[in-house]
């Protein structure tokens, strides 16, 4: 490396570019494959909610807003959090409109950490926490979960990780890759282990609206946790707007004035257009939340008969949608199992790997697929299975 090369940040240089990527650069080079990699809805925002941002253009409201967000809507996301889910923020100090899940993350670690400083992360979870942390200087402590407790993180798991240097706590649920959620006795159960510690949760919620079979339960409905919990949510997930790169951060208002600082000086505000559908989205998108729910459920039970039909375990996930089957009885590596998937059947998933090594032996597929695809990526899953058992792998 030779020129301005040479003064990139060791730490930027130093991370793992995301191994979720180079599957779907495989993909790109196929033709008639069937994706169950990709992690986002496959409909189509609804119409109204488009519609609305596209009035907003045709009536030229196309200038910056408040730094927050339009306060008319970080109203309807207070609105909307109350009706939903029994949490109370205040609009005009406690909300931070973001670009996205993931900036809501980004503040929100750079504004706890200091070097060194600690931030327990359960495993297997999404690709951006572990960097993220490193980034911002903080020490990422990742703590194992375990398939026969539908990776959930325990009481135990999260004492034996705990030390004088932690400053934060990742709870990653409902959860990307496995599809665990956290009850409500579950959160109990941390807030006695936290009880005396003065350690932040940063709750990334973005799939709360995706559960099956049991309502969410954020820790901030846990009373002990609300002063001590970030909640991270967003439009991508729950109204299939991932493309309009909108989401909020909910908290403490001497910790949302930090974020909303940062936020200030590095993105200046969230994109309007994306707000004025947003707005609506709150407004009157109850019953297209209802609709993809029911058919998510639908694929979610369908996907995991035909998994465990074709010999492979798998716990049932209750949330977001995503499946995360065992594959260690195939004797391959995530990766094998993958690659060969993909190039033999024309089928992508993603290895467990890829979300940090508690995630090997597993693989993650997205039922955000239609039921076509679904049926027929079991059909070839089976074929798969069986000439791996014939073969010896």
């Amino acid at each position: 490396m030779s020129g301005i090369g040479e003064l990139l940040s060791d730490k930027v240089v130093a991370l793992a570019p995301s191994g979720i990527r180079k599957f779907f650069d495989i993909l790109n080079d196929m033709t008639d494959a069937i994706s169950l990699g990709v992690g986002e809805p496959d409909f189509v925002t609804p119409w109204h909610i488009r519609d609305a941002g596209v009035y907003s253009l045709e009536k030229g409201f196309t200038k910056y807003t408040s730094n927050a967000g339009f306060l008319s809507l970080r109203r309807a996301i207070a609105g909307y959090l109350e009706r939903r889910f029994s949490l109370r923020y205040d609009p005009e100090s406690e909300i931070v409109v973001t670009v996205g899940g993931s900036e809501a993350i980004d503040l929100a670690l750079r504004v706890l950490l200091d070097p060194g400083d600690e931030v327990i992360i359960p495993m297997p979870s999404f690709v951006c926490y572990e960097p993220l942390t490193r980034v911002a200087g903080g020490v990422p402590v990742l703590v194992e979960t375990k398939e026969e407790n539908e990776f959930r993180l325990t009481p135990e798991e999260l004492e034996a990780a705990l030390s004088p240097r932690t400053k934060a706590l990742v709870l990653p649920y409902p959860c990307n890759p496995t599809g665990a959620i956290m009850r409500r006795e579950d959160l109990e159960a941390i807030a006695k282990i936290l009880r005396g510690r003065n350690i932040a949760i940063i709750s990334d919620e973005i799939y709360s609206e995706l559960t099956y079979g049991t309502k969410h339960v954020s820790p901030a409905n846990i009373p002990e946790l609300f002063d001590r919990t970030i909640v991270i949510n967003g439009f991508s997930k729950t109204y299939a707007m991932t493309g309009w790169r909108l989401g909020y951060v909910c908290g403490p208002a001497d910790v949302i004035k930090q974020m909303l600082k940062l936020h200030q000086f590095a993105i200046m505000c969230a994109p309007t257009t994306a707000q004025y559908a947003a707005i609506e989205a709150l407004d009157a998108g109850d019953i297209d939340v209802a609709r993809m729910r029911e058919d998510y459920d639908r694929r979610r039970r369908l996907l995991l008969q035909g998994v465990r039909d074709a010999g492979l375990e798998c716990f049932e996930p209750r949330g977001a949608f995503y499946m995360f089957p065992c594959i260690k009885s195939t004797g391959l590596t995530s990766d094998e199992f993958c690659e060969r998937f993909l190039v033999e059947e024309k089928v992508a998933v993603i290895s467990g790997s890829a979300f940090g090594a508690a995630g090997e032996g597993f693989v993650r597929m997205c039922y955000a697929a239609s039921t076509e695809d679904l049926t027929e990526a079991l059909v070839r899953l089976g074929r798969f299975l069986d000439r791996l058992s014939k073969d010896g792998k």
